[in-house]
């Protein structure tokens, strides 16, 4: 298997008090014997740990340091999905406590069940090689775990309450558009405001109301380390809502290479991803389709959204970066694409007419 991602030593400045949670563990999962840990070293917000007592290993889960955007690094929403989506969609691991005491670790956190598992961000593992069109399959398995999620009842799981999807769109670019007023850079800022516009006078009619991941892609997948054709968990959670799943289907889409893509206007994704062999954006846009019976005539608004989007958060990371909040030396480089997302997701509304 592939070792990117795996956990590693943890980030100078990224230590917790871990003789607290030691004890907190202790006392709530009666769990005993050597306690070490490591830290997940690919999210790009969250701070994700792997917490070993004695023979368990358990996920821990807490949010940034410093200021946070309102509704964002919600450990008590993913709580909330992962201790009752599992019941109906298995791919979503078990969420075993919360703690909202910040005289524990300092801020609300989340503890989880830690599942082992093939990660893809840039190659296929060495094991799938010789599995005919093997990046084929796992593209296909990811937009089929996205399509599941989509056709999972909210009420059948205890999710019925999680959002307000009436005017769901309307309010995410309302909010959205708040966020980048906050952190805006002068070099984007006309591109972002002009999506803005747009995609506020060109919201789409919903076709259902889905329990939405809100970040899905692949390297938030979990694989059979045996067989890429199959997605055995996804991981997180924390934006998770109710809403109208095409919103996820445009998310995976902003972060899926295709051949069509140019240098200054492409999806982003991990360096490798490109050459993979993975089905074309219009295939895994027609397989949703076919597995959900939701069309995907509009999915352009919801791919420039997503763009627009994530142009967006990476300018909100790299403003905390800036202001001291953050020590992963990956936040000084989010800006660089964020001129590029904001007219590719301007270009596609052109497009849509």
């Amino acid at each position: 298997m592939t070792t990117f991602g795996e956990p590693v030593a943890v980030r100078a400045g990224e230590e917790l008090a871990w003789d607290r949670l030691e004890r907190y563990l202790a006392e709530r999962l009666e769990v005993s014997g050597a306690f070490t840990v490591r830290q997940f070293p690919n999210g790009a917000a969250n701070l994700t740990y792997l917490v070993s007592v004695g023979d368990r290993r358990l996920v821990f889960r807490r949010p940034p340091f410093g200021e946070l955007a309102p509704g964002a690094h919600d450990m008590a929403r993913e709580y909330r999905v992962l201790s009752r989506l599992w019941r109906s969609y298995p791919r979503a691991p078990r969420a075993l406590l919360f703690c909202d005491d910040p005289s524990v670790v300092g801020s609300p956190f989340l503890v989880s069940e830690y599942r082992t598992g093939q990660m893809v961000w840039s190659q296929l593992p060495d094991r799938w090689l010789a599995i005919p069109q093997a990046a084929r399959a796992l593209g296909f398995a990811t937009v089929d775990a996205l399509a599941d999620l989509s056709l999972v009842e909210p009420a059948e799981c205890g999710l019925s309450d999680l959002g307000r999807p009436d005017g769901f769109l309307r309010r995410q670019v309302e909010g959205w558009t708040a966020r980048w007023a906050h952190v805006a850079a002068a070099d984007a800022d006309p591109a972002m405001t002009a999506v803005a516009d747009l995609l506020a006078r060109r919201l789409p009619e919903p076709q259902r109301v889905s329990v939405l991941h809100n970040d899905f892609k692949i390297d938030n997948c979990q694989f059979d380390p045996d067989d890429p054709s199959r997605v055995t968990s996804v991981f997180d959670w924390d934006m998770a809502t109710l809403g109208d799943p095409l919103v996820d289907l445009g998310i995976l889409l902003n972060y899926w290479p295709d051949p069509g893509d140019r240098p200054d206007d492409r999806a982003l994704t991990y360096p490798g991803l490109e050459t993979m062999g993975l089905p074309t954006r219009a295939e895994i846009a027609q397989r949703y389709a076919a597995r959900t019976g939701i069309s995907v005539a509009t999915v352009g608004w919801y791919e420039a959204f997503a763009s627009w989007k994530t142009a967006t958060v990476r300018e909100q990371l790299h403003h905390r970066y800036r202001r001291g909040e953050s020590t992963d030396p990956r936040m000084a480089l989010l800006h660089d694409n964020v001129v590029m997302l904001a007219t590719r997701a301007l270009r596609i509304l052109e497009e849509l007419g």
